[in-house]
């Protein structure tokens, strides 16, 4: 296939906040890799993105002659992507009622100012083409976790194939039925895994304190660190530079976040540069056992998630203080910070500071210094960029400050 890559986002771009408040629906973490980063390996090309104006800045567009559009929800297989290599000049691909992927010229792909227009131009100057495959796409931001298993076990075999791993240490027990794949520079020593259900995926220079407990699929992002005793139960991710301690269950983290102590997280999605204080813990069941209702930015209420085991959901840049309880199905948006006594609302909107007791504003001059000094830690910059990324959700949130 000869062409530009354009990652596209489209209405499920609304639909996956507060996690895509902060970025393009294909910098979502799922499985091992991002996926942007699973669509870069497949087609071994670099790809760019088709987001939110304000998204731009930091996650640009790149045109070409010839313009591949892909669908930045859909999660990339094999058979996905010889589809879309598949595609000629001026045609598209739809899937249950979605547009997958369109090949566009430079004159008409230029026309494009917002990626709303996409669908509409796509349909009006191409011709569609029809190819039927099963499709996983990203719906909603529980959908992360409902389907890291599944993107946990493609991931790995995409990352590790023909590769071999790193030498375990004879000190860990090892069994099961799946691999174990260590990158180089990994630290693992007394720790117990079991493959039965998944396999077990470690970054480089990832650090697993003695004592730890997996259960596959696990994933552990680059230069992060699982404290001791750690109980982990699969299927779950943490991204790059993440610490991680205390029980875990079916949850994933994106990227350089925090939940160092005890306390459980289970059936979750924590976003980028968040901490989860001390003995923080969340409900993923509710109590008469029925199907879990969520916030939805879309429809501006809550909504029926058709799970039993739905837990936090939390926009990067928040924090929550020592002790603090998230009832089932919690949606915290961007730059938070949660403390005190009792189970705060299961609604809690971007820049809100409190608890069950109540919120006020979280003024964006404080966010902005909380940010740069938690980014400084790990030796990174939150550049005038991202500056003017929180200014914007701050003034999405509350237009009439």
């Amino acid at each position: 296939m000869s062409g530009n890559i354009i990652l596209f986002d489209h209405y499920h771009w609304t639909d996956l906040l507060p996690l895509t408040f902060t970025r393009p629906v294909s910098e979502l973490r799922i499985g091992i890799l991002t996926i942007k980063e699973k669509w870069e390996r497949y087609l071994q090309q670099q790809v760019s993105y088709m987001t939110e104006p304000y998204l731009a800045e930091k996650y640009p567009t790149q045109l070409g002659d010839e313009n591949i559009f892909i669908n930045s929800s859909i999660l990339p297989d094999p058979q996905i992507v010889a589809s879309v290599q598949s595609l000629h000049s001026g045609c598209y691909i739809e899937c249950e009622g979605q547009i997958i992927a369109a090949s566009l010229p430079r004159d008409i792909a230029a026309s494009i100012s917002f990626w709303s227009e996409i669908t509409a131009l796509i349909k009006d100057t191409a011709t569609k083409v029809d190819i039927h495959f099963n499709s996983q796409f990203i719906r909603r931001p529980y959908d992360i976790f409902v389907l890291n298993g599944i993107a946990l076990l493609q991931d790995f075999e995409l990352v590790t194939k023909d590769r071999k791993s790193a030498p375990i240490s004879s000190s860990n027990q090892v069994f099961g039925k799946y691999p174990v794949f260590a990158e180089e520079g990994v630290r693992m020593e007394c720790c117990i895994i079991n493959t039965t259900d998944g396999p077990v995926y470690l970054g480089k220079d990832v650090e697993i304190m003695e004592g730890t407990m997996i259960r596959g699929g696990f994933a552990a992002g680059e230069g992060s660190i699982v404290k001791m005793g750690a109980k982990i139960y699969g299927p779950t991710t943490i991204g790059p530079n993440c610490r991680l301690g205390g029980e875990v269950n079916n949850a994933v983290m994106i990227a350089n976040s925090n939940k160092g102590h005890d306390g459980f997280l289970g059936n979750s999605v924590i976003g980028e540069w968040c901490n989860l204080g001390a003995d923080t813990n969340n409900s993923n069941l509710k109590n008469n056992y029925l199907p879990v209702k969520i916030w939805s930015y879309t429809h501006a209420t809550f909504k029926d998630s058709g799970l039993q085991f739905c837990g936090l959901i939390m926009g990067d840049h928040s924090k929550s203080g020592i002790n603090t309880m998230f009832n089932t199905g919690t949606v915290v948006g961007v730059a938070c910070n949660i403390f005190g006594d009792g189970f705060p609302r299961t609604y809690i909107p971007s820049f809100s500071w409190g608890g069950a007791a109540g919120f006020t504003t979280h003024q964006l001059n404080k966010v902005i210094e909380t940010a740069e000094i938690v980014m400084k830690r790990r030796h990174m910059l939150l550049t005038e960029t991202d500056k003017n990324m929180l200014r914007e959700i701050f003034i999405r949130t509350f237009p009439g400050l």
